[in-house]
Order: structure tokens, then sequence, then C-alpha cells
């Protein structure tokens, strides 16, 4: 969930971390720090916030030093302040680290520094880490780091420095994600890619048990008895530029109108290969796919797709549950793991735990390279570039795409269906072309305290994605329900001033929606709809009306779910709310 750097090179290491420590700001913005190895000492710098008030706190001070690690915080033990902030020091004054993960036996590790004399000073699980590696110490580093591994129990990436070997960073990751970058000038480690991209394209994604050695001169990685292990880097092919705002106030905003790129990138992917895979789903009893947030609302419609496309049984689990559920999962289960980053920890988990079981895995992941790509036995990426924004929404459109190719090519009439898919982009283009008339609706809703969001059948999954987008940026509590569910319950909440978000295309299920609305506005609801161009019924009963261009019904989650990202980034602007980085949020959850 936080974000750690490191570098070490023949340039000052201040200015590199700091840059890098803003591309990472997502990962967590509760507190930041840096420590240097200044003059054969330890400068260490920590503050509360964001990075910039790290750069203000650092504002003048000239600092030579060309080794330095660098961590941004999003709080799982302690409370947010600057003596849990990192990096953590040793009892001597001598190491510096930090941590991305849990320590789940801190406490344990705790008494037993304790009953060594050892001072513990902050609440954080980490600070057991720097200690128990300064008490290894006899000389190297990297030992003192190999020693101390048995000692804990969790999912964690972690970044040591010593003034005692000043031109050196050993780093190690086990369940949370860690790469390295090769550059001229010096090398690096960090959590995302982002963050190394001002030195270089070259990056090697380390996997669960390495740990590496980082020198001016090179990188070795070794395995946890020892070994050397020989990875070759791979090139980044796109640039930092792809990760700049490009004149959006917001990330979100930009990812949102990338989307017709996005789906027409990921699209290409399965064209180029005339929609060809290395498995079929029909050699499989059933599809169980596991997911988080906004990736398991792509999975919920992934399952309509494939049970009409493959005829294939389709289960869908939240990642943190199917792990520790009794579901008899066996060989002739295919298990689909769907995450943005491919570094999810419940989602990788699950996964890993059902492939133990015999199920073949295969992941639809955005980054190349991450560790559930490199565990699957098939991969299929998503072509959406870097999302910077906390908020998914790009990569929303291109699991999507990729789910709905994966189902398509298993119909005889795949031709004409992946021919439909085709016409997305440019509809979806025109979905945009709309944004200010979405911003005028979303703007008379602001201020309101709860609002329900009902779709039916393929909307029902829409539903929930425009309600978790809502309450993620602007706080506001939202709801997203079956339609049909709604009298057996939630209609009790439905006054005057509850908004009521339909998606209401022109589908199956079309005139039990309209029946819906109307149970709605008999209860006073104000009804905010999303539909089809020219739907007159729908926007007589609608206090407000938003149109997308007509599609045939399995399309539809591609275009009604555009301008609900719409209505939740204005409202969370208009508040003057940080919608890239919402609070108590982080990109990618590498903790349980």
């Amino acid at each position: 969930m936080c974000g750690i750097v490191g570098y070490t090179g023949r340039s000052s290491a201040l200015l590199i971390l700091l840059e890098a420590l803003e591309r990472l700001e997502y990962r967590g913005y509760d507190s930041s720090g840096v420590a240097i190895i200044e003059k054969g000492k330890l400068f260490v710098e920590k503050k509360v916030g964001k990075i910039r008030e790290l750069v203000r706190s650092l504002w003048g001070k000239t600092l030579e030093g060309t080794t330095g690690i660098g961590h941004t915080r999003w709080a799982t033990h302690g409370g947010v302040c600057e003596l849990n902030a990192h990096p953590h020091i040793d009892f001597t004054g001598e190491f510096a680290l930090v941590h991305n993960g849990i320590i789940e036996n801190y406490m344990e590790l705790k008494e037993f520094l304790r009953s060594k004399g050892v001072e513990y000073k902050s609440e954080t699980d980490t600070e057991a880490i720097v200690h128990l590696v300064s008490l290894h110490y006899k000389g190297d580093l990297l030992q003192a780091v190999m020693s101390t591994l048995p000692y804990l129990k969790g999912a964690y990436a972690f970044a040591v420095i010593t003034t005692k070997e000043p031109n050196r960073i050993v780093a190690v990751r086990y369940g949370s994600p860690l790469v390295v970058g090769l550059g001229e000038d010096g090398n690096m480690i960090a959590s995302d890619i982002p963050a190394l991209l001002p030195l270089t394209r070259k990056v090697i994604p380390l996997d669960d048990g390495e740990v590496v050695d980082v020198t001016p001169e090179g990188v070795v990685i070794y395995d946890t008895e020892g070994n050397v292990r020989v990875k070759d880097p791979i090139t980044v092919t796109w640039d930092i530029v792809s990760a700049e705002k490009a004149g959006f106030k917001h990330f979100m905003l930009k990812e949102i109108f990338e989307g017709p790129r996005v789906i027409g990138d990921t699209l290409s992917g399965f064209v180029s290969r005339d929609y060809s895979l290395p498995f079929s789903l029909k050699d499989f009893r059933r599809v169980i796919i596991t997911a988080c947030g906004t990736s398991y609302h792509a999975g919920l419609i992934a399952k309509y797709w494939i049970e009409k496309y493959a005829q294939i049984p389709v289960e869908v689990a939240y990642a943190s549950e199917f792990r520790y559920s009794d579901t008899p999962v066996g060989p002739e289960d295919l298990v689909i793991a769907i995450s943005q980053s491919g570094e999810t920890a419940d989602t990788r988990f699950s996964a890993l735990s059902a492939k133990e079981k015999g199920a073949t895995l295969v992941s639809v992941v955005n980054v190349v390279g991450s560790a559930l790509s490199r565990e699957s036995d098939y991969t299929l990426y998503t072509h959406a570039g870097p999302e910077i924004g906390v908020a998914a929404t790009k990569t929303f459109l291109a699991q999507l795409t990729v789910l709905y190719s994966l189902a398509a090519i298993h119909s005889p009439d795949k031709d004409r269906l992946m021919q439909s898919l085709m016409r997305i982009p440019s509809l979806v283009e025109k979905v945009l072309a709309e944004a200010n008339y979405v911003r005028e609706i979303a703007l008379k809703y602001a201020h309101v305290k709860s609002v329900l969001y009902l779709g039916r059948y393929l909307s029902y999954p829409v539903a929930m994605e425009g309600a978790l987008k809502l309450k993620e940026i602007s706080y506001i509590h939202a709801e997203g329900l079956p339609a049909g569910e709604m009298k057996h319950g939630p209609i009790a909440l439905i006054d005057d001033s509850m908004p009521v978000v339909v998606v209401a295309p022109h589908d199956r299920v079309y005139e039990k929606v309209i029946s819906n609305i109307e149970e709605v506005l008999a209860r006073k609801g104000k009804v905010i709809s999303v539909g089809f161009e020219g739907d007159k019924q729908l926007e007589k009963l609608s206090l407000h009306f938003i149109p997308v261009p007509a599609v045939e019904e399995d399309l539809t989650p591609f275009l009604t779910v555009v301008p609900l990202q719409l209505m939740a980034y204005y409202i969370a602007d208009y508040l003057g709310l940080d919608v890239d980085q919402p609070r108590n949020l982080a990109k990618t959850v590498t903790v349980e």
C-alpha cells in the first residue's frame, strides 16, 4: 500500500528520491520521509501530510549524499505522526529502512527486541525489521538482511541502507511489489515503475522471495538461500509523459477521456492474433472469477457474457472472501483473476490458493511483469497505460474489453461480435462529448447525503460501479442495487430528498426497469437516468436524463458507465476534494 524508493549512484540522491516519491504518492499520502547517507552519517527528514510538506521542509538544504531511500505512507500500524513515518532508524542510528506491507508477528518481535535491550519507539511493525537487521549485522548488509528474513511473517517489501556501507542498498520482496531500475548514472528500487522512469526504462520486476543488492555499479539478485538469480531487464514501452495530466485538471478526468484509446489499444491485442488463445473456456467445467473493487464489478459483467457465448457456468467471488472459503476447486476449473496492478494482495493470494488446488489460472492485468502475471498460467493484458488516479476508470473499460473479447471469441458468431466491439471507441467519444451536460446535472447533487444507483441484468454491476466511484472520491454515501430488489427493503429509504440514478438502456429488462422507476416516483424520489438517445419514455419519467448512443444490449456497460464516472468526478471536484488521492485509499492494495 505504501510507496518505497531507493537510489544509489553518482548523482545527488535527494532530488531523485523526491521526484520518485511524487510519482508514488498515489500509494499513500499520510506522511513521507527520506534518509540519505550524508558525509558518513544518516540525514533523516520526515513529515506528516503529502509529499509537498516534505519538499517544503527540505527547501534550501544542500545534500550531496548519493545513496538514500524514501517512503510515502498509507498507515496500517500506528497513527499518522512523524514518529510513525518512515524511514525508521535502528537503535545505533546507523541503519535506515523503508517498508511496504505488514509484519504479522511484529508484537512477538517487539518483545524479543526488548529482551535484547532495544528501545522500541514507534507504534509500527516496520521498526522491528530495522532493529533485527542491525542486530544481525556482522560487516555485510546483505547477510544481515538474509539473517533477518526467517524472523518475519507476513507480506512485505523493504529497503535498507547503513552508514557502514554508504554506497549500497539491500531490498527484499515478499508479497508486496518491488521493481529494480537500471540507469546509466545509478540504480534504483521502487514499488512501481512510474517512479523509475525519469532515470531509466530498463526495469527488472522482482519475484517473491528475491533479495536485490544494489550499488552504483550494478545489481545482483538472490533467492533467500543466497543463490544468484540471473534475470533480464524488460524495457518499458510507455514514457513519463503518459503519466502526466496533459492539460487536464486531474489525472482521473484525463483517464476517463482516454477510454476510447484504451479500448482500441486493448482490442488490437486480440485482433493481431486473429482472436486465438492458448486455452479454451470450453475445456473447463466452470469458470471462477475473483477480484476486488472495480475489477470485481468487471467480473460480474463478464459472468453474463461468458455464460451466454461460451455456455460455461461462472461464479464471481470477492477475492478477500474466496481465499478463505471452502469452495471446491480442482483441475477442471478455470480461475480468472482480475487486477489492474497485478499486485493486489487479496486477488493474488486467492488466485494462487486456487492454483495450488489444481485450477488453471488466467490473469487479466494492466502492468506487464507484475507478480500476478508471472504467477499465472496465462495472462491477458489490458493496454491502458499507467493509471494514476486512485479511482479506476479507463482500466475498467480495458478490463471489459478483454473480458468481452474472451467470451465473444468462443461464440460461433465471433466475427460479428468483435466487429460490434470495434465500434465502441467512437461511441464512447460521443458520450464524452457531452461531458459538460453531465457536469451540469452532477453539480445539482453535490450536497446530498446519499444516492441510490439502480440497474438490472448487465446494468446492475454498472450501478454498483457508479456508486463505488461516488463513494471513493466524494465521500457521499452511495449504494448500487439490483432494481428488482429495491422493493424488498431498500425502497424504505426513498423520499423526496433521495436522488436515484437508474441505468436503463433499452435491453431485455427495460420494461421491468421502467416499472421500478414508477415505484421510485411514487415515493417522490428524484430520478436521474442513463439510457439510449431518443428514449422519450425514459426522458419523460426522469428529472434528468443522460443519453448514450444505442447499441446491442451486451455492449451497453461500455457506454453507460462513462456518465457515472463523470458525475462522480464533477461532484468531487466541485466539493474541492482531492480527486486523484481520496482519503484512506491507495491505488494498489498490497495488504490483506
